[in-house]
């Protein structure tokens, strides 16, 4: 199917500002948003609060990702699995 419904595409629209969109994704993206001006609009708002917060708190994109500790991640999926 070409066109998703409004939450995928609203996934897709913050996933392109992560990572790069296959092909499909952006097909698939680019004719949702021809049809419906509420994602459009969507995609406006989270580019402008995107660039807002890259204003006020900056980005360190040369740093290092922090490793989790091994005895962190245990915690995690020990605390995940008692849910």
């Amino acid at each position: 199917m070409l066109v998703k419904s409004c939450k995928i595409t609203t996934e897709l629209i913050d996933k392109q500002q992560l990572t790069p969109l296959t092909i499909k994704e952006k097909l698939q993206l680019q004719a949702h948003k021809a049809m419906c001006k509420t994602c459009s609009a969507y995609e406006n708002q989270s580019k402008t609060i995107d660039s807002f917060i890259t204003k006020w708190f900056g980005t360190n994109n040369s740093a290092p990702p922090e490793k989790m500790s091994e005895q962190k991640k245990k915690a995690i999926i020990d605390h995940l699995h008692k849910k």
